[in-house]
């Protein structure tokens, strides 16, 4: 039993997720707002060791034909330089449509745009991880 984080890493934000200690479900956490890597890794290590994450899932954003773009490259730079900061797994999760998703979902509940925006990022995240956990268990 290990508590998996998942992240939708963003410019301006970070939406965070985690499972339940089973591996099962994904819950939304926060969404972080960025002012500095170092900032924000410090804000993902204090979440990562107060809920004894064991692995982090971070959304790869791709192209529609698989191809990584300018976006899924400051991703992979910023999961290199976290794995530095945190001694942790860090997997690539294809976050493609993660956020269309999320949207959708929300305008079905009848969410105001308002509100949509202060919590897409974190439902991305839960997106993310659900997609995951999923194909965890699965295999």
């Amino acid at each position: 039993m290990e508590r998996i984080m998942g992240l939708d890493v963003g410019d301006k934000t970070i939406g965070v997720a985690l499972s339940d200690l089973m591996g099962w479900t994904a819950q939304g956490l926060k969404t972080i707002f960025r002012k500095s890597k170092k900032q924000d890794f410090l804000e993902l290590k204090e979440i990562a060791t107060q809920n004894d994450v064991k692995k982090i899932v971070i959304g790869l954003p791709k192209n529609m034909n698989a191809t990584l773009g300018p976006q899924g490259e400051k991703v992979l730079k910023f999961s290199e330089d976290l794995k530095k900061q945190l001694d942790i797994e860090i997997v690539h999760w294809d976050e493609r449509l993660s956020t269309v998703a999320a949207e959708r979902s929300l305008i079905q509940a009848d969410v105001s745009r308002k509100k949509r925006k202060a919590v897409i990022d974190k439902m991305a995240a839960v997106y993310i991880l659900q997609g995951y956990l999923d194909r965890q268990q699965t295999n």
